[in-house]
C-alpha cells in the first residue's frame, strides 16, 4: 500500500464516518473515524520514511519501524516523527489539544464496542473539525 492509497483511504473513511453519523448509525462512525486517523499516520509515516534520514541516522529506528503494524495512534505518532512538533501544537492550541485526547483515546478494538451518539460526534468533531481537528493536522504533513 502505498502513500496516496493511504491518502484517498483516509479520506474516504472521515466520508463514511460522516455519513454514518447521518444515518444513526454511532458505533460504526467512531470506528471509522479513528481508522481514518490511522490511515493518514500510515501516510505520514510513509511520507517520513522516504524524507527523513531516520532510517540511517538512529541505529534503533528499524527496530522500532517493525511495530508499525499497530493500530495505536500515539506509536504511529512517534514512528512518524511527529511526537515533538504534535507536542508544541497540542501546547501552542488548547482546541487541538483537547482534540487529540479525544482521538488518541479509539483503539481498534472499538469495532467490537457500542458507542453512544455524543461518543460518535466527539470523535468526528475531533477528528474533523476546520481548522483544529487532528485529520486536517496530520494531512497537513503526510
Amino acid at each position: 500500500m502505498d502513500r496516496k492509497r493511504l491518502q484517498k483511504i483516509a479520506k474516504e473513511r472521515l466520508k463514511d464516518a460522516k455519513a454514518l453519523l447521518g444515518r444513526k448509525r454511532w458505533s460504526g462512525a467512531y470506528y471509522l473515524c479513528g481508522y481514518a486517523v490511522e490511515c493518514a499516520l500510515k501516510a505520514r509515516l510513509l511520507r517520513y520514511l522516504g524524507e527523513s534520514e531516520a532510517v540511517f541516522g538512529d541505529r534503533d529506528y528499524l527496530k522500532e519501524l517493525a511495530k508499525c503494524w499497530t493500530h495505536d495512534l500515539v506509536k504511529l505518532v512517534e514512528l512518524g516523527g511527529l511526537k515533538t512538533e504534535l507536542q508544541a501544537a497540542c501546547g501552542a492550541n488548547a482546541v487541538l489539544n483537547d482534540f487529540w485526547l479525544e482521538t488518541k483515546a479509539w483503539t481498534e478494538t472499538s469495532r467490537y464496542e457500542e458507542r453512544t451518539e455524543a461518543e460518535a460526534r466527539a470523535l468526528y468533531e475531533a477528528v474533523s473539525h476546520n481548522p483544529d481537528g487532528v485529520f486536517r493536522w496530520i494531512q497537513s504533513r503526510w
